[in-house]
């Protein structure tokens, strides 16, 4: 069964998003596949469950429908990143089928963007392994 991604508006998200210094905290290792559980965090406030999500892996099923997919693209392709959720957590919908160091750094710049924050003042802590 494809998930499906709803949408959120990220001028919805907390306020501290786009004005505090954040951490993006993977909860599992980049090589754990299409799905990466994390959250971010800011002195003071309140984490929020943040997964990073890779539409284009395919095997056994794929990740997500053919629009979601087309629309994941064309916003990675104008320099944005699709904010949704997905269940209950919200993610970060990027093109590819996982992660690395450089991905992360950009889908979080491009969320950065998005809550009217500068690139600068979002960081990354990364597990390794699976």
């Amino acid at each position: 069964m494809q998930a499906s991604i709803t949408d959120i508006d990220p001028f919805d998200l907390p306020e501290w998003l786009g004005t505090h210094d954040v951490v993006w905290r993977s909860d599992a290792g980049l090589r754990s596949g299409h799905l990466v559980q994390g959250r971010l965090t800011a002195a003071g406030a309140d984490d929020i469950v943040c997964d990073l999500l890779a539409v284009d892996e395919a095997y056994p099923e794929p990740v997500v429908d053919d629009a979601t997919r087309l629309r994941v693209h064309q916003a990675w392709r104008h320099g944005q990143v699709v904010v949704g959720a997905l269940d209950t957590r919200m993610v970060l919908a990027v093109p590819g089928t996982g992660f690395g160091p450089d991905l992360v750094l950009e889908a979080l710049g491009r969320f950065a963007n998005a809550v009217g924050a500068r690139a600068e003042r979002y960081a990354a802590l990364l597990r390794l392994g699976a």
